[in-house]
């Protein structure tokens, strides 16, 4: 379970330097090709990947898959922070309702 986490967190991380790099990139390939935070960005998320493949093994899917949803609340702490986005009173209560979810689902599996 703890791999998976890491990997939801890891996971995370990549979506910022995606979205950082996505703004240095332009109709020209090379802005793609040697834009390093978007390099990090698909490592990280390879890395995240691995890390998924390795916690599944080890529990059940219909527990351990919904925890990457704890990627979102992750990333909507780091858009607040990078990107100074704006957490309404609506993201809240969706970051509620996921982690409402993992809860069912992870008492589910008991």
């Amino acid at each position: 379970m703890v791999v998976v986490l890491i990997g939801a967190v890891i996971g995370s991380v990549g979506s910022v330097f995606l979205k950082s790099g996505a703004h240095a990139v332009n109709r020209n390939w090379t802005s793609i090709a040697f834009n390093w935070r978007l390099a990090i960005g698909i490592v990280t998320y390879l890395i995240s990947s691995v890390l998924f493949v390795k916690g599944m093994s080890n529990g059940e899917l219909s527990v351990l898959f919904p925890l990457v949803s704890l990627g979102y609340v992750c990333t909507l702490v780091w858009s607040r922070l990078f990107f100074h986005e704006v957490i309404t009173k609506v993201k809240l209560a969706g970051v509620g309702l996921i982690l409402i979810g993992i809860t069912f689902l992870g008492l589910g599996g008991r």
